[in-house]
């Protein structure tokens, strides 16, 4: 490579660009709900994962590890906590007006008592939730590879 070819830049404004760029992909990708159903990604994953493990509203309950392990291994590589405490919130009847969740266990109060460890609860999709995957085989979905491509 040629010094020509080569452009000098301040270190200070290269990190404070190339930082605002990766927090808004953060924020846009992660952080806000989509606007056609209200959800994050990491809840569609979780109903996906539940939904594609048959651990429906008519199946018995599973353990909450099991769900954050499938989730986490497939489709969300950002650590355990975020995808427990996004199960937790969708089975909270004070959190959302249709829970996606039917919970089993101390999935925590509306007073802010914390919820069990994900070893002790269980968890399977509610009814409502299963509505929602019905017919995501049917091309309702425009579907893109996931962190490894699979």
């Amino acid at each position: 490579m040629t010094s020509e070819h080569i452009e000098d830049i301040l270190l200070i404004e290269e990190m404070e660009s190339s930082y605002i760029d990766y927090a808004m992909s953060v924020v846009a990708g992660r952080a806000i709900p989509d606007v056609r159903d209200g959800l994050k990604p990491v809840q569609k994953r979780i109903i996906y994962a539940m939904a594609e493990s048959n651990w429906v509203f008519n199946q018995s309950h599973v353990k909450c590890a099991k769900v954050v392990g499938q989730v986490l291994g497939n489709y969300h590589p950002h650590g355990d906590s975020s995808v427990y405490n996004a199960l937790v919130r969708m089975g909270q009847v004070w959190s959302l007006r249709y829970p996606l969740i039917h919970p089993q266990g101390n999935f925590g109060s509306i007073d802010g008592d914390l919820p069990a460890a994900y070893r002790y609860t269980e968890a399977r999709l509610s009814q409502i939730a299963n509505e929602l995957v019905e017919d995501i085989n049917k091309e309702t979905v425009d579907f893109v590879p996931n962190f490894d491509d699979s």
